[in-house]
């Protein structure tokens, strides 16, 4: 593994604090699933339940706004989006302590569908700031970002939350992102690489979205069902034996795999494809069952499918941003958004059926193998007559 194209690549001009900008945009949003949960079950005493549909309705609104705001950025530029997108969030936000229940349901849906899609805005940042010879090292910077965000974002949420309240915390992410969106509007960054060409014509959506870009986006729906079935059997492992307090730990050690794992993506020189990277992570998962009622051991059988987690993202990615025209990559990375939603849709219900029926065990097994089956859907949709392929491997 080789680091120095790492250095190279941030040393590349705008690429070191449009990602740390990134990076502290990121931790808001990775953290309103939890406080979101907490403010409806434990402030607003409505159960767990009436908390899961609120985070539904945001997570459909996620998966339906990812593309429209995407598409904003092809069509009127980074700001037109922002300005719109960071006014519905913060208004959100700032306001949601005064919320009943039934209105947080509706706006959370609200939210969703204008909310900043900043995950896929800094994918777009980051394809735009590098040229495509090293967007599969930028990429991997990117997916590391994401990682150590999620390792922030929900733990400060929980923090603030607890030690103070849930209505602080809601303010703090209203804050945050008004913030963290004030800098983005000021900053202006790229969308597109100045190598890219961006006049003429638009192609139509149909005329690149299918085959090869299709098959990048189910692999990624995969991905989310592997990892979102990973994470509810990792909790009712933990549950069954009493060891609750562990999941941050069991948190920690998945993503320090991923992150060991996107480092040694963007270090190697031949890298494997994302069909490989699915495959792999879901078989790793099948067996990962077998640390049930181990806090040690199911943390090391978590180790080497997460390890495929920020590559498969970063590779995704790479393909997506290569794969779509310039002209429609806001769309398309949006769409990639969407798929990561769709992912988690249908990995969480079939390992909480599983674990329901079987134990913890099973809940590993079934969204690994589900994992396969998505992959194998990919691969069918991947293959086209060889003069309209484009390799679905780096």
């Amino acid at each position: 593994m080789d680091l120095a194209p790492f250095k190279h690549v941030l040393m590349l001009p705008g690429v070191r604090p449009l990602a740390l900008l990134m990076f502290f945009a990121r931790m808001p949003p990775a953290a309103t699933g939890v406080v979101l949960t907490l403010h409806v079950a434990v402030t607003l005493d409505r159960g767990y339940a009436a908390a899961g549909l609120v985070g539904a309705a945001g997570t459909i609104g996620m998966g339906l706004g990812a593309p429209l705001m995407g598409r904003l950025i092809d069509e009127r530029g980074l700001r037109s989006m922002l300005a719109l997108s960071v006014t519905a969030s913060a208004a959100f936000w700032l306001t949601a302590p005064l919320l009943g229940y039934w209105a947080l349901l509706v706006c959370s849906f609200g939210v969703g569908l204008l909310g900043v899609p900043m995950m896929s805005i800094g994918r777009q940042v980051i394809t735009a700031l590098v040229p495509q010879s090293r967007r599969r090292v930028a990429m991997s910077v990117d997916s590391i970002s994401v990682e150590l965000s999620f390792m922030v974002g929900p733990a400060l949420g929980v923090f603030a939350a607890t030690k103070f309240s849930t209505n602080a915390a809601l303010l703090s992410i209203g804050g945050s992102i008004l913030v963290a969106g004030v800098l983005l509007y000021w900053a202006n960054p790229p969308m597109v690489h100045e190598d890219e060409v961006v006049g003429g014509p638009k192609p139509r959506i149909f005329e690149w979205l299918r085959g090869r870009i299709v098959g990048v986006l189910v692999v990624c729906a995969g991905a989310t069902v592997c990892l979102a079935g990973m994470e509810v059997s990792a909790i009712a492992s933990l549950e069954h034996i009493g060891k609750q307090s562990w999941l941050g730990v069991v948190f920690f050690a998945m993503c320090a795999a991923s992150i060991v794992g996107g480092l040694v993506y963007g270090g190697v020189k031949r890298a494997p494809s994302v069909l490989v990277l699915l495959v792999l992570m879901a078989l790793l998962e099948i067996p990962v069952g077998l640390g049930d009622g181990n806090v040690l051991l199911l943390c090391l059988l978590l180790v080497p499918m997460n390890l495929m987690c920020a590559p498969l993202i970063a590779a995704s990615g790479e393909h997506i941003s290569r794969l779509a025209p310039s002209t429609a990559r806001g769309l398309a990375l949006g769409l990639q958004g969407s798929a990561f939603t769709v992912g988690n849709a249908i990995g969480a219900p079939i390992a909480g059926a599983a674990i329901d029926r079987a134990g913890a065990p099973a809940g590993f097994v079934v969204a690994g193998a589900a994992g396969l089956v998505v992959a194998g859907i990919a691969g069918g949709l991947a293959r086209k007559p060889v003069a309209d392929r484009v390799t679905m491997a780096p």
